[in-house]
């Protein structure tokens, strides 16, 4: 095997990067050098002896190493899919998860009730982060108009990266903190989701590498209970949405019950959902002010 090769180099990387319960250590290589050279993994098989440059060598090494560190794979390739859609995501935003992919499918079936049907749907994204579900809904829902804040100077740069990357002209980004003041104006909502800090603060330190040390506490570190969020949009929601609007927020897989009896308290709701992620986990949690949609 000749050094610096495509191989070489995939197969030495394995001596450095350990595994752990949160990577794969073979395709973590992989994504890294495709990244390295702009090409796919088909690329990466068929041409397995080719010699790549000292520089590019000396990247991957040390990208490598740095992802041994637990550092996440992707702000290192500023990438992460979600909904079927490439993300641009940097140190200092949440990455996204496919358990939130659960809460977009969720408003997206919603969106498609008959008392949708031929008017403009506005939404608010609550705590945006990359925008992954502010995007996803603009992008998929073709007659929404959505609302994205965020308190993070960082969030908002990221996702209006991701807004201007798909074009969405559907979708405003305002920098706002649900705990100060939303700065929207007198806009009223038909939808209202939210994927917000959730952790509780203590259990914060306990959870993998890549998130406790690397991802954004503002955006984990859901107070002593883990439902300061909940029990802030559950507030400002009365005077925001709509006489037949709909809350829905992603939950703590033991969350169900607590933010359920805080949404109850919402006036006018007609009933509580609580729906499961692709782990059979709670996950989503959804109320509704009509009759009509639940």
């Amino acid at each position: 095997m000749v050094k610096n090769s495509i191989e070489y180099l995939l197969n030495d990387g394995i001596k450095i990067l350990e595994k752990r319960d949160y990577n794969n250590p073979s395709l973590d290589l992989q994504l890294i050098l495709m990244h390295l050279l702009n090409k796919d993994k088909i690329y990466l098989y068929t041409h397995k002896d080719e010699i790549i440059s000292e520089e590019t060598a000396k990247k991957y090494y040390d990208m490598v190493t740095k992802r041994n560190s637990g550092y996440p794979l992707q702000y290192m390739l500023n990438s992460q899919e979600f909904m079927g859609l490439k993300l641009y995501v940097e140190e200092g935003v949440l990455i996204p998860r496919p358990d939130t992919e659960t809460l977009v499918e969720k408003i997206i079936k919603i969106a498609e009730n008959a008392e949708y049907k031929d008017k403009v749907i506005n939404i608010l994204d609550i705590g945006t982060g990359s925008g992954a579900i502010a995007v996803s809904l603009a992008y998929y829902i073709n007659s929404s108009n959505v609302t994205a804040i965020d308190i993070s100077d960082t969030a908002v740069k990221v996702a209006n990266i991701n807004k201007k990357n798909l074009a969405l002209e559907n979708l405003e980004i305002i920098k706002a903190d649900v705990f100060t003041g939303l700065n929207i104006g007198n806009k009223k909502f038909d939808i209202i989701v939210s994927n917000p800090p959730y952790i509780e603060k203590e259990e914060i330190d306990k959870l993998q590498i890549e998130v406790a040390q690397y991802e954004p506490r503002l955006a984990l570190d859901g107070g002593n209970s883990g439902l300061i969020y909940y029990e802030k949009i559950k507030q400002i929601a009365e005077d925001i949405i709509c006489q037949n609007g709909i809350l829905s927020v992603e939950i703590g897989h033991n969350q169900a019950q607590a933010v359920s009896a805080l949404f109850r308290d919402i006036k006018s709701v007609k009933k509580i959902e609580v729906d499961k992620d692709l782990y059979g986990k709670d996950r989503i949690v959804t109320a509704y002010l009509s009759d009509i949609l639940a």
